[in-house]
């Protein structure tokens, strides 16, 4: 597997071999370099998948704490020693920096601890290109991957002691010189009270850089630091803005210069599954019936559940299928395999869906055209694969609705005139529904998804759902009166120790195979194609 550079003829994806490189002479890195060695296809998914899980953690974190507050750096600090001690990217998520900084001489060293502190630089290296590849297609996902990785770049700068950053920044020539003492002492009122809480035996014994105030916006803007003459004095204890102010300028650059370049690079063809899968890959849970107490929950259940436990996106499904008696091909997939989800077994699935149905249509119709892509969803068709229900980030990302449509994310891809109308239905406060309103005009739809539900269940726990079986079994432990577990992504168990009221009880699967609609695969790869049954009822009538 190779990424980069270029060849007479047939351009190639390809990552040069390396030895020894700047990028690994310190823990932290700004990626100036692309990676320049040899890989397999296998550690290409391996380190995309880690670093992903990183970032991911970093998202989650992010939404369920104020970033830059004592609580979420003590959140991320605990989630980071949990993928430490889980062999995750451990350059990357190494909380000790301090204890493993080394200078380029006693990197080339070939003891076993330096090759394994090389190594993981490595990894870290290289996985942060692989996930450019992926993150650089499209504005959303270049501004989602730049807010994560500065995150992450931020508070691994702020674990540094002084010599860790004087190192640095004279890696990366970032010649930012502290003042002297006696400059600082003629501006030492100035200094003194660009902040506040600080006394002149403050400003006296920390380090000012002085700095163009472009290079600070962030500070400036909180008036957290003394101008003059288009100059910013900062502390060192702010000294951090300024790097990662740097960092962002030179992430974004490269983002959208990748960006022009990646038609050329993947014209082989191989890596756009792979790529493709990143960005709507789902870390948490399955949700897989094989797992679950499958036949417990019953088509006659549903209309009830999806009154009490249903996320938005599934009781519009229920509603508009109730009403229609029939939904279009994604519209039955999100649901159908939310309910392969929930515990709803093939034979009840097959009831329910021709209870529905044979309300407009004759039974052999149903048979003929819809009973099989409902047999082939439970794995019971065609390659047999038994297919996970979709989580929140794919429902968001994958397929939007046009005209006829239900599937999606109300949050996502309704009008906010028809949101607030929905939301208004379930007798929500103004204030609440006010509220939910604003976080999806910024973009913030889990957000919003999560405030609902805590505004339905009367919590003042902080619920980030990224899966909507994780808020239906959430919503079933506030119905049982047990704590919700907050919508983070956790790594599979045996069992979840939820059951549904009145009966089911789910447990969950590993990761999943991907989903039917992948049109970049290709089983020289090993990555499943898109089943032709996936499309067999797919005709033109569905779609007028």
């Amino acid at each position: 597997m190779e990424i980069g550079g270029v060849r007479r003829g047939r351009v190639r994806p390809r990552i040069y071999g390396s030895a020894y490189t700047v990028e690994h002479c310190h823990p932290i890195q700004f990626y100036n370099h692309p990676p320049t060695e040899n890989i397999t296809l296998k550690e290409f998914e391996e380190l995309a998948s880690e670093r992903l899980r990183v970032l991911r953690t970093v998202e989650t974190i992010g939404l369920r704490h104020a970033r830059g507050s004592n609580d979420y750096r003590s959140a991320l600090d605990a989630e980071m020693r949990k993928l430490w001690n889980d062999g995750i990217l451990r350059g990357l998520t190494r909380t000790k920096i301090n204890d493993h900084f080394e200078n380029e001489e006693l990197m080339k060293k070939t003891t076993n601890e330096k090759a394994d502190v090389k190594n993981e630089r490595r990894r870290d290296h290289i996985s942060h290109f692989i996930l450019r590849l992926a993150y650089c297609k499209t504005e959303d996902l270049r501004r989602w991957f730049i807010s994560q990785e500065i995150e992450l770049f931020r508070f691994r700068f702020q674990l540094m002691n002084n010599e860790g950053v004087k190192a640095f920044l004279e890696l990366h020539n970032l010649h930012y010189n502290p003042i002297s003492n006696d400059d600082k002492a003629k501006m030492i009122n100035e200094l003194k009270n660009s902040r506040y809480g600080t006394s002149e035996e403050g400003v006296d014994k920390s380090e000012y850089y002085k700095v163009h105030f472009t290079e600070v916006l962030e500070l400036v803007r909180g008036t957290k630091v003394y101008l003059e003459k288009g100059f910013a004095f900062v502390p060192e204890s702010e000294l951090v803005v300024v790097v990662v102010s740097a960092f962002r300028s030179r992430l974004s650059r490269d983002l959208v210069v990748m960006s022009r370049s990646l038609p050329r690079l993947l014209e082989e063809g191989r890596l756009l599954p792979l790529l493709y899968d990143l960005t709507q890959q789902y870390l948490g849970q399955d949700f897989d019936s094989r797992k679950s107490a499958a036949g417990n929950v019953t088509a006659n259940m549903l209309e009830q559940l999806s009154k009490d436990s249903y996320p938005l996106c599934m009781q519009n499904l229920h509603q508009n299928l109730r009403q229609y008696h029939h939904l279009k091909h994604w519209g039955r997939q999100q649901y159908g395999l939310f309910l392969k989800g929930i515990g709803l077994s093939l034979e009840e699935a097959l009831k329910f869906w021709r209870m529905e149905f044979t309300r407009i249509m004759d039974g052999d119709k149903f048979d003929k055209q819809y009973a099989y892509n409902i047999r082939h969803n439970y794995g019971k068709e065609g390659k047999r694969t038994d297919y996970t229900p979709l989580s929140c980030i794919k429902i968001i990302t994958a397929n939007p609705p046009a005209t006829g449509d239900f599937h999606g994310c109300p949050f996502r891809h309704f009008e906010v005139d028809l949101l607030r109308q929905r939301l208004q239905s379930f007798r929500l406060p103004n204030d609440g529904i006010n509220e939910i309103v604003d976080l999806v005009k910024q973009g913030h739809y889990q957000l919003a998804c999560g405030r609902h539900f805590e505004i339905r269940n009367n919590l003042d726990v902080k619920f980030v759902p990224q899966h909507p079986n994780q808020y239906f079994d959430d919503s079933q432990r506030v119905i049982q009166g047990l704590k919700p577990t907050g919508g983070v992504p956790s790594a599979p168990t045996e069992s979840s120790g939820i059951s549904l009221v009145p009966v089911v009880s789910k447990k969950t699967a590993a990761e999943s195979a991907s989903h039917c609609g992948n049109e970049f695969a290709s089983e020289s790869d090993g990555v499943d194609l898109v089943d032709p049954s996936c499309w067999d009822d797919m005709d033109i009538e569905e779609f007028k």
